[in-house]
């Protein structure tokens, strides 16, 4: 069964809810190098009452702490892809087959790069650090002095030097060392 095919099969109505497709839907997510133990534990803190269920509300919040990063929007048609409501519940097979969706649809790499290509306005292929600076401070999610002080530290960054876009990009999505 393909991603697409999965990702089919758990928006019918009833999702993914025999053991064969569950277990089917468990060996493409752990084929994709997906965690399932965390994913476990993370689904278990907030399924509360212990009914194999967690509350719509709590969707958002439980997939960021998976490292996913989600906008309001993008949960909210998620849940509306598998017909629950704000106030809803869902399984864990259709939190996984949520994260999964979620997580092939994110590319940092890209986001950060149309970012920097929207501030460098004569393409020269980078921006200063100053001006990068002040957008990291001022758009999105703000970030604080410090915060950017140790994003430039961490990417090799001088506060007056020019930031190229292959190197920056490069430096700050590498895998996080589990040493």
């Amino acid at each position: 069964m393909a991603a697409e095919d999965l990702f089919q099969a758990s928006t019918q109505p009833g999702g993914l809810s025999t053991p064969s497709q569950r277990k089917d839907n468990q060996t493409r997510l752990q084929e994709q190098g997906v965690p399932e133990d965390e994913y476990k534990e993370c689904f278990s803190l907030y399924d509360k009452q212990q009914r194999g269920k967690i509350k719509a509300t709590d969707l958002l919040e439980s997939m960021r702490c998976l490292g996913a990063s989600p906008t309001p929007g993008e949960v909210q048609r998620h849940l509306q892809t598998h017909g629950i409501d704000k106030h809803g519940e869902l399984d864990f097979s259709t939190f996984l087959t949520i994260m999964h969706t979620q997580i092939k649809q994110e590319d940092p790499k890209k986001e950060i790069l149309l970012a920097m290509l929207m501030a460098d306005k004569e393409k020269k292929g980078y921006i200063m650090a100053s001006e990068l600076r002040s957008k990291l401070m001022k758009l999105g999610e703000k970030l604080t002095h410090k915060e950017v002080d140790d994003l430039f530290k961490e990417a090799g960054i001088e506060p007056n030097g020019q930031v190229k876009y292959d190197t920056f990009i490069q430096r700050i999505t590498l895998p996080v060392q589990d040493y």
